[in-house]
This record gives C-alpha cells, sequence and structure tokens, in this order.
C-alpha cells in the first residue's frame, strides 16, 4: 500500500525558499480547533494540540483500514491574528488568537471524522475534542518564506514582510498570518527549527 506523503507531493507548499516567495495556495481540508492566549502557557493551546492529533492518527488508522489508502499525518499548522497585529512584532503572546490546523486528505468524509472522533472519544476523551471541526480553508495568492531558528525570532522577518515586500510587490494583507510547523520543538534545538511562514495577499 503506497503511503501519501503531502510534504512531499505538496513540496512547494511545505519547502519554501528562505526567501519572500508568491504562491498560488490551492483550497484544502484541515481539521481545526481556535482558541485564545499564549501557546507556551495557555492549557488550551496544550489541549486543543492534544485533541488534533488523537483525531488525525484515527482517521489515517481508519482511511488505511477501510479505504487501504495510507499517508503521513502532515504537520500542525496555525493561524494566528489579534486586534493589535502589533503584538506579533512585540511577541505579546497572551493577547493572540488562533487557530491549529492539520492538513487531512480530501478522501477524508464528515463520516469518517465523526467516527474518529468518536473512537478517541472512547478512548481518551481529550479535553478539546468537541472543539474539533472538518473544514475547508482555501488561502489563495499568498506570500511565504522558511524560516530557520526560535519562534521568537520571527519577528523581524514578519515585519520585512508587512512593511518591505508586500508594499514593494503592490501586495496587502488579505488572511490571517499564517505558520506550519515542520520541525518537532521538543527534539530539535531552538536555532535549527523550520517554520514556514505565509501570509495571504491580495493585489493593490
Amino acid at each position: 500500500m503506497e503511503k501519501v506523503d503531502f510534504k512531499k507531493t505538496l513540496k512547494h507548499l511545505y519547502t519554501p525558499k528562505k526567501k519572500f516567495e508568491v504562491v498560488e495556495v490551492p483550497e484544502m481540508q484541515f481539521i481545526m480547533a481556535d482558541g485564545h492566549g499564549d501557546p507556551n502557557t495557555a492549557q488550551e493551546y496544550a489541549e486543543v494540540v492534544e485533541a488534533l492529533y488523537a483525531v488525525a492518527y484515527k482517521m489515517k488508522f481508519i482511511s488505511k483500514k477501510t479505504l487501504e489508502k495510507d499517508y503521513v499525518v502532515p504537520p500542525l499548522e496555525g493561524l494566528w491574528w489579534a486586534e493589535d497585529m502589533d503584538t506579533f512584532t512585540t511577541r505579546d503572546k497572551s493577547a493572540w488568537d488562533w487557530r491549529m490546523m492539520i492538513m487531512t486528505p480530501n478522501w477524508i468524509t464528515l463520516e469518517i471524522f465523526a467516527d474518529a472522533v468518536e473512537e478517541v472519544r472512547k478512548k481518551k476523551n481529550p479535553a478539546a475534542l468537541d472543539k474539533v471541526r472538518l473544514e475547508n480553508y482555501a488561502e489563495g495568492l499568498s506570500v511565504q518564506i522558511m524560516h530557520i531558528g526560535s519562534y521568537d525570532d520571527e519577528g523581524p522577518t514578519i515585519t520585512a514582510l508587512h512593511k518591505e515586500f508586500m508594499p514593494e510587490s503592490g501586495l496587502a494583507e488579505n488572511g490571517k498570518h499564517h505558520e506550519i510547523y515542520l520541525s518537532d520543538p521538543r527534539r530539535i534545538a531552538p536555532e535549527k527549527l523550520k517554520t514556514v511562514l505565509r501570509q495571504p495577499v491580495k493585489k493593490k
């Protein structure tokens, strides 16, 4: 049975260059859940991530068993926003709102998702399970870059994107700041973390 790895089949979206590039991101399906607060300290964040991974791996198991379609569970992603967007450069994480997501193959149906949720509920029943939903998300035209280093070192890159690259390219914001976490921070040194930084845009 072939195992699909979306980091390879969608390489241009998961392995961007270390400089700003404009891409067209297709509509994709995700499991997701929303929350608020510092991801390093907010219990809600830890609970949401736990629930997302539990459902993601259960869907993978059901897909492999019932559809004979296997795949590598894609990396965790996050949409980030705040009433005052300057908190992203000042790193006032307590003011952040977020939507954590894991991309889900388009052959995963609402029925499979519901079955996965119920199986997870019977075995683990994580605290944030009822917050998890299955939805499509469309970004379209976007600017992205590969960031190497600590999450707290993203500020200058984000500032350069919004204050330099986008204005110079005749582009404006058209959606929420998006991050894709390619490294496990529990196993990788902060200076070696790989994170895709992406911003949906529109032409002015």
